[in-house]
């Protein structure tokens, strides 16, 4: 039975909140998107149900102030790079104590369901990057300080793709500046993509499912690539003849040392730590949809900004009919 929520979201505005917030909105649930700025995020006002609130979501007070009266919260939150030097921009601030803050204000308003984004193999202890130590601390507070009052379920996809991602169409952007011979960092890095599509229907089911309370989810796609494959199934898909040059581990490392302090931080040694542990599932959930039949559809242009605008429309169309 679909039980209609008024559901308080943060990260809404990032590319996971673009897929489920409509698919949220056309059940019939009331949205509060909280986000520091809202003005930059007017395209998901067509959705009949949500609110773009602005606040501060590392600010314990407009936690309490804005999730009053939600019976259900959404973390979506996640960075893959630190900005030192500017607040709330921290692993430590963003995965491990803005959690905590949005569990203690469950707390206090009563709020009964938190559904919250982690990563696969996110680990507190013996995680290789502070992205993934950090993932796994707040993952672990939120499950283990739950406690009878709250309900939480944790979702640890592979990395994630589908139109306005940021892996393929990262990729597809270097590709393009590319001169012809393209050094990739740890080529033999493993991934299970995951649909967005998939991660989203996921979630919806478990919204409520007892069964999923207090319960990780390890989410993977139907198949394992090498990071070089992917790179090179991205130039075929686009047209573009380029030499992947897969470097080996000491120029890999070597690479994120000068990226790092680039513009946009596109590859950090960070990032590089937590390539060297498999992003696949052992054991947990695979989802059904391949790569191959999405991605070469909003990667040449067919599925990108204006048809989730255009998704979106639908939605709003669909729930006022």
């Amino acid at each position: 039975m679909n039980q209609k929520r008024t559901i308080g979201i943060l990260g809404g505005t990032g590319f996971v909140g673009h897929h489920l917030l409509p698919r949220l909105a056309a059940r019939g649930h009331t949205l509060r998107v909280l986000t520091r700025n809202p003005y930059r995020h007017r395209d998901l006002t067509v959705l009949p149900t949500l609110e773009l609130i602005h606040a501060d979501v590392l600010a314990p007070k407009d936690l309490r102030t804005h999730l009053d009266g939600c019976d259900t919260v959404i973390n979506l939150v996640g960075i893959l790079n630190e900005r030192r030097g500017r607040p709330g921009q921290t692993f430590r601030e963003l995965h491990v104590e803005l959690p905590r803050k949005l569990l203690d204000a469950c707390h206090d308003l009563g709020i009964g369901r938190m559904l919250h984004m982690s990563a696969l193999n996110a680990d507190a202890a013996r995680g290789p990057s502070l992205y993934l130590r950090t993932k796994g601390e707040g993952e672990n507070y939120v499950l283990t300080h739950a406690g009878r009052r709250v309900q939480v379920t944790s979702f640890r996809p592979s990395v994630i793709f589908g139109p306005g991602d940021s892996f393929m169409n990262r990729f597809a952007r270097l590709l393009r500046w590319a001169p012809g011979v393209f050094p990739l960092a740890c080529p033999g890095a493993r991934f299970q993509p995951v649909y967005v599509g998939d991660l989203t229907d996921f979630m919806l089911e478990t919204l409520d499912d007892p069964e999923a309370f207090g319960k990780r989810f390890d989410l993977c796609g139907p198949r394992e690539y090498t990071l070089k494959a992917l790179v090179q199934y991205c130039a075929r898909v686009l047209g573009l003849h380029r030499w992947i040059l897969g470097l080996p581990d000491w120029a890999s490392r070597l690479q994120a040392r000068i990226l790092e302090h680039m513009p946009g931080k596109p590859f950090t040694l960070d990032n590089y730590r937590s390539l060297t542990v498999p992003s696949v599932c052992r054991r947990g959930i695979r989802m059904t949809t391949s790569l191959e039949s999405v991605v070469p559809e909003y990667l040449t242009g067919r599925g990108g900004r204006e048809a989730q605008l255009q998704k979106l429309r639908t939605t709003r169309w669909l729930a006022q009919s």
